[in-house]
Order: structure tokens, then C-alpha cells, then sequence
């Protein structure tokens, strides 16, 4: 995991952060990969670094959701980073493909959004993840299939999000629609 501990490093200290709040997470990101050099493996310490990503349609106006088999709620897609990932782009890439059934799925270069948040749910010894959200666009017709780690995969109206985790997507929403000028 040591090239994802120096990507997720390079990554973060290059990160221009949208507002105050973000840059705080950012640098607590940062400290706490300096103290844990496992901090971005699953097996390191019950905190870790994640990667997501949200998916929006062409024009900006749906969001594909996952409904999390654990979590029983509904989420962007998204999960630990695994030793094959080239970095945290390309893990986000890879949990927003797997889990969504969209093999074309390319998210922008940059994070739009960080987010700790504490699990809830059987997530074993996992208690807190330190995620980095990226954003893509499906293709046109994209036709999404459920995976395995999840209940239901939906499209979302943007302004009728799933009121459970509306404070949370809302937010994230937002950011990538506007980081992909939708």
C-alpha cells in the first residue's frame, strides 16, 4: 500500500479545497496519514482513507445512487482502496465501474469533496472512513446493474435526493455538478 499512501499524499497536499471546512479535513487527512503509514488499507488502523465516486447523468439534472447492502442506505459508490489500485483516482474509478455495472465510467482527475464520517452498520473492524470524492458522467443510456454490495442501484432526481442522506449527498451533489460544469 505504500504507493497509495505517497498518491493519496501527493494527491492531498496538491488539492486546492473549495472552502475553509474542506481544507481543515484536508489537513487532518494529512496528519493522520503521517502518523499512520497503513492509513489507506482496510487492514491499518479502524480509520482509513476511502475512495468514491458520484455519478450524474449528461445534463446534471439525476445522480446514480447505490443502495449499500451494509449501510442500508442510499450512497455514492464507492469503498476501500485495494493493492492492484494505481492510485486513489483510479480506486474510485474502479468502486464506481464495479459497483454501478458502468464500464465506461471516467471520473474527473481532481477529488470534488472529502468527508470523514463514522460507519453505521456491519462494517466489522472499520469505524471511521476518511473518504475522497471524485465525480463522473454516465454515458448516455447508461443502463446501470446491481452488484453484489448492494440492494438497489437508482437514478435520483438531484432535487429529490433520499431524504435519509439528503445532508450528505446534497453537498456532494452540488460540488460535482458544478465541478463538471453541469
Amino acid at each position: 500500500f505504500a504507493h497509495l499512501h505517497a498518491d493519496a499524499v501527493a494527491v492531498l497536499r496538491g488539492w486546492v479545497a473549495p472552502d475553509p471546512a474542506q481544507d481543515r479535513l484536508r489537513r487532518a487527512y494529512l496528519d493522520h496519514l503521517g502518523a499512520h503509514p497503513d492509513g489507506v488499507a482496510r487492514a491499518g488502523p479502524p480509520v482509513h482513507l476511502t475512495a468514491s465516486c458520484v455519478v450524474l447523468d449528461e445534463p446534471g439534472a439525476r445522480v446514480l445512487l447505490t443502495h449499500h447492502r451494509r449501510a442500508r442506505a442510499w450512497f455514492q459508490f464507492g469503498g476501500h482502496l485495494e493493492p492492484g489500485d494505481a492510485s486513489l483516482h483510479a480506486a474510485a474509478a474502479r468502486e464506481a465501474r464495479e459497483e454501478s455495472g458502468l464500464p465506461g465510467l471516467v471520473p474527473l482527475p481532481e477529488p470534488v469533496q472529502l468527508d470523514r464520517h463514522l460507519l453505521v452498520g456491519d462494517f466489522r473492524r472499520c469505524r471511521e472512513h476518511l473518504d475522497v470524492r471524485y465525480a463522473a458522467v454516465a454515458p448516455a443510456g447508461a443502463r446501470p446493474v446491481v452488484s453484489g454490495e448492494s440492494l438497489d442501484v437508482r437514478w435520483w432526481p438531484v432535487d429529490a435526493l433520499p431524504a435519509a442522506t439528503r445532508a450528505e449527498l446534497g453537498p456532494l451533489v452540488s460540488r460535482a455538478r458544478a465541478a463538471l460544469g453541469l
